[in-house]
């Protein structure tokens, strides 16, 4: 036999194995946008801030590409805008833009809680009872921080009792955006209050397996936070 027909098959492009490296970039670029979100989130960048490119890669110690590709990320999520031969800024969210986030915010969390009574088990419950037990604690002793870092839990949970992932991607999606605001209403007088009241309603259709109490219960929540919100950016404090 010929020594050509014992010979090793030659490699296409698409036939040879992927270069480690390649993996490793990847994974750089999706460090690098976390990086950049909670730096947003802590408002170290805050909004209408313009990404110095140049800097940050400086800092960071990487090159122009994986910044440019995180940059790209965290515009689909909303936190960035690119804007053409201008560069990328911090995304600014104007009182229209809450007008315009708020009901559909309404809408899938009240969906969430939905979802969620239907689905959860008794360990779900006692995990979020836990939780609002947080929420009464803080509220009576008016730590306000601690009490909105439980209310994040709180919704967080829920959402994930859903086990609908694509609910969960949405409604996720946008309360990163809500997070551009620095501000939040539960600094307003009585609000603590009454963000528990409504807290509790959500926490009571839960345990008692009422589905649309507990929807309806949540979508009076939201759209009392984007009132309560509306007077902060009112108050002379604030103007």
């Amino acid at each position: 036999m010929s020594a050509r027909f014992c010979s090793e098959p030659e490699l296409h492009s698409e036939d040879k194995p992927m270069i480690p490296s390649r993996i490793a970039q990847t994974a750089l670029y999706l460090e690098v946008a976390e990086r950049l979100r909670q730096r947003i989130f802590a408002h170290e960048l805050p909004a209408g801030t313009w990404i110095d490119e140049q800097a940050l890669a400086i800092d960071y110690g990487i090159s122009r590409t994986p910044l440019r590709e995180a940059l790209k990320v965290l515009a689909s999520e909303g936190l960035v805008t690119l804007k053409p031969r201008r560069g990328c800024y911090v995304t600014e969210i104007s009182e229209q833009d809450l007008d315009d986030i708020f009901p559909l915010m309404a809408m899938l969390e009240g969906r969430c809680a939905f979802e969620a009574t239907t689905k959860a088990k008794p360990t779900d419950v006692a995990q979020l009872e836990a939780i609002h037990a947080d929420l009464e604690r803080f509220a009576k002793s008016q730590q306000i921080e601690r009490f909105f870092e439980a209310n994040h839990e709180f919704h967080r949970k829920i959402q994930e009792l859903t086990g609908n992932r694509w609910l969960l991607q949405v409604t996720q999606d946008l309360r990163k955006v809500l997070k551009l605001t620095r501000l939040h209403s539960l600094t307003i007088e009585g609000r603590l209050q009454e963000s528990l009241n409504e807290h509790r309603a959500i926490m009571t259709a839960i345990k008692t397996g009422d589905p649309l109490r507990a929807e309806s219960a949540m979508r009076e929540h939201l759209f009392a936070g984007r009132v309560a919100l509306s007077k902060l950016l009112t108050s002379p404090r604030v103007a």
